[in-house]
């Protein structure tokens, strides 16, 4: 979690910079009412910590596209579509992970934007369903009889047709640092509702949910990204300003 530090200070610095930038205009105007054009459209992107992570992390690979559409002023449509594919190994176990997932649900904006600005401080709840598989490829039979010394059975057995639901709740940064192009971070909290759980083998990874944990329904994740607002409307607001003295 620690490796979302520094983008997130980017956006941060890029949220704060673009407002001081628009406050400096804002108070140079001497209009008793300021209209606001509020953009409504379809913004599409693809999450980059996934790319970036199957060229640094041995044994992984995966994607992310992702949309939303603004059906009102706070409030966004919003989905997400994968895939991904992880090894495991461990001393006492070796297996693989592959799948496809997908999560819907919303985003409310919780930031008021200053005129002529699209940023975004997000709260998101989406469902999240993933369809995968699992290869258990060895494995090592516990024993505390030093009579018996430990054993690595080394047959590979096949799962397929597994799911998982679960629910998220999402808090993100979104700034727009040219016009309608948008670079965002975010944080996930999960929780697991169901899993196909197999006997004497637990899913170690599930896509779209990440790592799970022993006894413990919940998981963490992490994205970055960037995307394009396609404009297919606009609404017109007006404001009231104090004029300068």
């Amino acid at each position: 979690m620690m490796k979302i530090a520094p983008t997130l200070l980017c956006c941060i610095s890029l949220f704060c910079g673009t407002q001081a930038m628009v406050a400096q205009k804002k108070s140079e105007t001497t209009n008793d009412t300021v209209p606001k054009i509020e953009k409504y459209g379809i913004r599409v992107g693809v999450d980059l910590s996934k790319p970036l992570r199957t060229l640094i992390e041995d044994g992984y690979s995966g994607f992310e596209v992702m949309g939303d559409f603004r059906v009102t002023k706070k409030f966004y449509a919003a989905v997400e579509l994968g895939n991904e594919k992880k090894d495991w190994n461990e001393p006492y176990i070796s297996s693989k992970t592959s799948g496809s997932y997908a999560k819907i649900g919303f985003d409310y904006n919780a930031y008021e934007n200053w005129l002529g600005m699209e940023n975004a401080i997000t709260l998101g709840l989406r469902y999240g369903f993933s369809t995968f598989s699992q290869e258990l490829l060895s494995y090592r039979i516990y024993t505390d009889n030093p009579a018996f010394p430990t054993q690595t059975i080394y047959e590979s057995q096949d799962y397929t047709g597994l799911t998982a639901h679960w629910a998220e709740l999402i808090i993100g940064v979104k700034t727009e640092i040219l016009n309608n192009l948008y670079l965002s971070v975010n944080l996930q909290l999960k929780r697991k509702i169901t899993e196909d759980e197999l006997e004497n083998f637990a899913n170690l990874y599930i896509p779209g949910f990440n790592r799970t944990y022993d006894y413990s329904k919940f998981g963490v994740g992490y994205g970055y990204s960037i995307s394009y607002l396609i404009p297919i409307f606009k609404k017109t607001e007006v404001k009231e300003e104090i004029p300068n003295p």
